[in-house]
């Protein structure tokens, strides 16, 4: 069987990891194609995953993203239909989407979070199936056209999945040269060219407040360069910014405290075990709402409400999950299981 991935963002690389190596395992060949946009394809070249990189990003504008998008799909057709695929897997690709509908390849398509926009909802009515958490309400899929025939959920955080054969490396700390005799901060700011983005200027005012804190060192994750070229010009000496993309699960399992705007980073610090804020601005999901009921994640409306305490305890994930669960609803599409 030929099975082809597409990445589009950062977090992709990571959650669609454990699903490549299965497919590979099977002796299957597998295609993965890359969206340059933030860190997506270093952390593919830093995990080994082998791939192609076709288009960028369109920036925050929505004529942007439109001709990007066509333009990415124009290049992605040739080597796509070159390949021949029995199956795609996305998480929310647009272009994976379009192009499976001309070729006719049957699709599946990864979420948790459904009020995405208007782009990714296309993509879940042209898949053959949508796989999401269980904690997403099905009336809420039915309404962006995923209903019961083609929704399929799981139990637990699709990080409990990709977390399962975690293991802490310490050195990622020892590379970034932070001493975790302190208190580490994680910090990730908002996706401002996402199209469900929301201004706030509350991750400036995290910042202001962590950099005042002597004892406290804060790793920011930004989302593109120009978001750590801001940062940078801050100038303060108590702010890390990486300069290539580093091992975000250790990064985070070490550390003791993430503030996050992002869905990825806060899920991953709640699998991790790690306190953890929100600073998202914008609609809640079905899978926050839960983590905000169960006390595993707290909405920061206010930076003087940050708790900035020395983390004991054990260091990995907290609910380790199988994946094969995910494959077996994909081969399932493919008519193999």
């Amino acid at each position: 069987m030929r099975v082809w991935f597409d990445c589009t963002a950062a977090p992709h690389p990571v959650v669609l990891r454990p699903l490549i190596e299965r497919f590979l395992d099977r002796g299957d060949e597998v295609l993965v194609t890359a969206r340059e946009y933030g860190q997506t394809v270093g952390l593919l070249e830093m995990m080994g995953i082998e791939h192609q990189v076709i288009g960028s990003h369109g920036g925050a504008s929505l004529p942007g993203r439109v001709q990007s998008s066509f333009g990415r799909s124009a290049g992605l057709t040739g080597p796509v239909r070159g390949f021949g695929p029995d199956i795609a897997i996305g998480h929310g690709s647009v272009e994976l989407a379009s192009i499976s509908a001309i070729l006719r390849i049957p699709s599946v398509q990864m979420q948790d979070y459904e009020f995405a926009g208007l782009q990714r909802q296309v993509a879940f009515r042209a898949a053959r199936r949508v796989i999401v958490p269980e904690t997403i309400p099905a009336e809420r899929m039915a309404k962006i056209g995923v209903g019961p025939g083609k929704l399929f959920t799981y139990p637990g955080l699709k990080e409990d999945y990709y977390l399962a054969d975690f293991e802490f490396d310490p050195s990622v700390f020892e590379d970034l040269g932070v001493d975790r005799s302190g208190i580490v901060v994680v910090f990730r700011p908002p996706s401002e060219t996402s199209s469900y983005y929301e201004e706030s200027p509350l991750h400036e005012r995290v910042l202001d407040r962590l950099a005042g804190e002597s004892g406290v060192t804060t790793v920011v994750i930004p989302r593109d360069e120009r978001q750590a070229q801001e940062i940078a010009a801050r100038g303060e000496p108590g702010i890390l910014i990486p300069d290539r993309p580093v091992n975000g699960q250790s990064l985070i399992a070490g550390s003791d405290l993430v503030i996050s705007a992002g869905g990825t980073m806060n899920r991953e610090a709640v699998a991790l075990g790690v306190p953890v804020y929100s600073t998202f601005a914008g609609r809640m999901g079905g899978v926050d709402e839960e983590l905000v009921r169960s006390g595993r994640l707290r909405l920061l409306g206010d930076p003087s409400e940050i708790e900035l305490v020395k983390r004991g305890g054990e260091v990995g994930p907290r609910d380790r999950r199988d994946p094969d669960l995910l494959v077996r609803a994909i081969l399932e599409v493919a008519g193999q299981e």
